[in-house]
């Protein structure tokens, strides 16, 4: 059994007979879990739910009520219905067996029992338990996830045909001095829904795989330069100077397609929470990644984006990267976000060998950081 999961779990032992606790405590203690327990069913029921243990060992026959109807009651009960119930008994009788299985058990050990057979059910009903959470954890933020994109959509789609009537009645009216603010929105509006479908199709290709991860050597300086030559005319129309200050000599071992999403995203954020007159940087240096528990560091490249804009409070940062919590925000100029680039970047990054931070303040400017691994210079 793995060492870390028999130290975590917590089992419920219940059994009237003093001998066969005595044993499976120490035996458990032993192997390393934290042990639990009662000796009726009464006991039982408050100790789970006040402890709400990772599995409960039961014997059937007790006095008062017995563990057949125990386990009923903890199945009724919204706190221990999850709980895994695994009888100790000497009954032998199909007709047993299955009344245990009606009544919410997953499993049986038949006394006299062996104390390796014991650790094995366990073990097997832990992995299983564990699983099962990770799977309800995942459908979650599966969940959540389908919420955000549906929202986002429809409000990109709703800005959309809104912006569409105002034009065709301004059209109609002969009101020409504003059809062309209502084109900019109409066409801001079609870029944004393209971003968050570009960041949506990379997203799902990552979750299932099916992107190809093909890492190696190039100038990270090209990659930047391409990436503000793109938003360069966003930020002359909100006077934002972009920039850069990456040398020639900054190889990285990556795959070219992710950093260039990781870094559009990054720089579209800044332009897009900073105010008219700002500035918005892309840096780049070699450090040592103190990660790393061998003698001799492994250098990496860290790549920074930084801004003079609005900032991020401390309470929001920490809702940054996570598909669980949702942090978005209107631009300087009325931007519309798609609640999807950082979670991208951040996987992007791990899949790269790298991490992702955030350092700032509330007023003061953001600065986005994150690590490559170094390349080879040509």
């Amino acid at each position: 059994m793995n060492t870390e999961q028999s130290e975590k779990a917590e089992i419920l032992i219940v059994d009237d007979d003093p001998t066969n606790l005595g044993v499976l405590f120490d035996y458990l203690n032993a192997s390393g879990f934290r042990t639990l327990i009662a000796e009726d069913g009464e006991g039982a029921l408050r100790k789970a739910d006040f402890a709400r243990p990772d599995i409960i060992l039961m014997d059937v026959m007790m006095p008062g009520i017995d563990g057949f109807e125990t386990c009923r009651r903890l199945k009724e009960n919204e706190t221990t219905k999850d709980i895994p119930v695994i009888f100790m008994t000497a009954l032998s009788d199909t007709v047993d067996k299955v009344r245990g299985f009606k009544t919410g058990a997953v499993d049986y050990i038949t006394k006299p029992f062996q104390q390796e057979e014991v650790l094995l059910r366990i073990a097997t009903h832990l992995t299983i338990q564990h699983q099962k959470k990770e799977l309800a954890e995942l459908n979650a933020l599966k969940d959540k996830f389908f919420s955000i994109i549906s929202h986002d959509m429809k409000n990109i789609f709703f800005h959309l045909m809104g912006s569409a009537d105002l034009l065709a009645m301004k059209i109609l009216d002969f009101n020409y001095d504003k059809v062309e603010k209502d084109a900019e929105n109409i066409h801001a509006s079609l870029q944004n829904a393209y971003r968050l479908m570009e960041n949506l199709l990379k997203w799902s290709m990552l979750q299932t795989e099916t992107t190809n991860f093909d890492p190696r050597n190039f100038d990270l300086r090209n990659i930047a330069m391409n990436n503000i030559l793109f938003f360069m005319q966003n930020a002359k129309q909100k006077d934002i100077s972009l920039s850069h200050t990456i040398q020639t000599d900054i190889p990285v071992h990556a795959n070219p397609d992710m950093v260039d999403t990781i870094l559009r995203n990054l720089i579209s954020n800044a332009i897009k929470f900073t105010q008219s007159g700002g500035e918005v940087l892309v840096s780049a240096r070699f450090s040592k990644d103190t990660t790393d528990t061998d003698e001799e560091w492994n250098e990496q490249v860290e790549v920074a984006v930084t801004d003079t804009g609005v900032g991020i409070s401390k309470e929001n940062i920490r809702k940054l990267f996570r598909i669980d919590k949702k942090y978005k925000k209107t631009g300087t100029s009325g931007e519309r976000g798609t609640g999807l680039g950082l979670i991208l970047c951040k996987e992007l990054v791990e899949k790269n060998n790298g991490r992702i931070w955030v350092e700032s303040e509330a007023g003061k400017g953001t600065k986005f950081w994150f690590t490559l691994p170094k390349g080879i210079s040509d």
